[in-house]
């Protein structure tokens, strides 16, 4: 089929109320910067709605990329024709002809926008559904579960007729939600956090510990490619945060209290991003915990490790299975990234048993005695490089024009 445009529908954009046209220019924004692929694309907004008008682009490649785009719950392929009878009972039999699979049942769904249009909604209905069905003796109509919705858009320019609608995934355009840090590990469930958190409207900046020469050049480089897709997703280069964490991990690891490693570590990592989150003006931190998972993530240790945080601590992940978690990381394409065989600092002087009911006072009353710990502290933010990061559909590698993508 011949399509002209692809129809774009926004999911709880629509209950944004008196901020909804805020929301809407953000989305905008988003498909532009998507767009950039394809420079003969155009845009025509309506009510709740945007037309992307192909002009001669192909519809398969814009529909992929305009699918994965957050702030879109559906899109549809649209063929357009003159706001005339005979030219939508012939585009309605053109369509009906393309279908790989006939289907048993269907029905025609008119709205005339147009007034003026010689036919009432309900009457096109019958001038269309009457016009396929001599042609398909096979074909009954289903005005409650049709297997194919034949929809029609009378507006006075022209007509629009499509009948599939493709999930989205939905969500709130990037950056209206505010911005965070994501505490960015290299395993499974991390990237799906941030992806979680980009579907909200964040804007996010990942920070990545690194403890040279424990941990390889390779794990920094994992790290890196997801966030390459986690910018593909927010349509914009991420900044990732490469925080030096050897020597504060090593004083930790040092300090005879071998079950609470895991828990001090975390706690001085929290510090650190708050004080980068300060830098960069972000208002949450986002992380990949799940309740249970690990002995650092009972509600116990996430209390005593979340105290040391000033700002709000959002956890997409909390309540999910690992499975359920290992299946968005396949859906986004991040899995087979995280699972590379390259160990973190996370994974480093791991405790045999580590508490998993660790003691607030016990705890802070060791950070208390480490000597030097808050220099370190201030040492490894004034040490953190920090990247631009974004995706490029050939090779995933960083691309040449990344100030271009602002």
């Amino acid at each position: 089929m011949n399509y002209d445009r692809i129809v774009l529908r926004y999911g709880d954009l629509t209950m944004k109320g008196r901020n909804r046209k805020v929301f809407e220019d953000k989305m905008l924004k988003s498909v532009k910067r998507a767009m950039k692929p394809f420079p003969e694309v155009t845009y025509w907004r309506t009510y709740g709605r945007m037309h992307v008008l192909l002009n001669g682009a192909p519809h398969q490649p814009v529909i992929d990329r305009l699918k994965d785009l957050f702030g879109i719950v559906s899109v549809s392929p649209v063929i357009s024709v003159p706001s005339e009878l005979e030219a939508i009972q012939a585009a309605a039999l053109d369509i009906m002809a393309s279908l790989k699979k006939q289907p048993a049942t269907f029905k025609v769904n008119a709205k005339r926008a147009w007034k003026g249009f010689p036919h009432g909604s309900h009457e096109m209905n019958h001038l269309v559904g009457g016009h396929i069905l001599p042609r398909y003796p096979e074909l009954r109509v289903d005005v409650h579960h049709p297997e194919l919705e034949l929809k029609l858009d009378i507006h006075e320019e022209a007509t629009h007729l499509y009948w599939e609608t493709i999930p989205a995934a939905g969500g709130f355009p990037y950056a209206t939600s505010g911005k965070a840090m994501l505490l960015l590990s290299g395993g499974i469930d991390s990237p799906v956090a941030g992806w979680l958190a980009l579907r909200k409207g964040l804007e996010l900046e990942a920070v990545h510990f690194h403890s040279y020469p424990f941990t390889s050049e390779q794990a920094t480089d994992k790290v890196k490619t997801l966030t390459r897709r986690l910018s593909y997703y927010a349509g914009v280069p991420i900044r990732l945060h490469l925080v030096p964490f050897t020597d504060i991990q090593t004083k930790i690891a040092h300090g005879n209290q071998e079950n609470l490693t895991i828990t001090l570590m975390r706690r001085a990592m929290l510090r650190i991003t708050e004080l980068l989150a300060e830098q960069v003006k972000a208002n949450g931190i986002v992380t990949g915990e799940s309740l249970g998972q690990v002995a650092s993530q009972t509600l116990s240790s996430m209390n005593v490790i979340g105290r040391v945080a000033t700002l709000p601590m959002i956890k997409p992940l909390i309540t999910m299975d690992k499975q359920e978690i290992i299946e968005i990381a396949r859906q986004i394409d991040t899995y087979e990234t995280s699972i590379l065989p390259f160990e973190d600092c996370c994974t480093l002087f791991l405790p045999k048993s580590p508490s998993t009911n660790p003691n607030l006072r016990v705890v802070e009353r060791v950070e208390h005695s480490m000597e030097d710990y808050d220099l370190l502290i201030k040492q490894a933010v004034e040490n953190t490089e920090t990247i631009l990061l974004s995706f490029n559909e050939n090779n995933n590698e960083a691309s040449q024009d990344e100030e271009n993508w602002f």
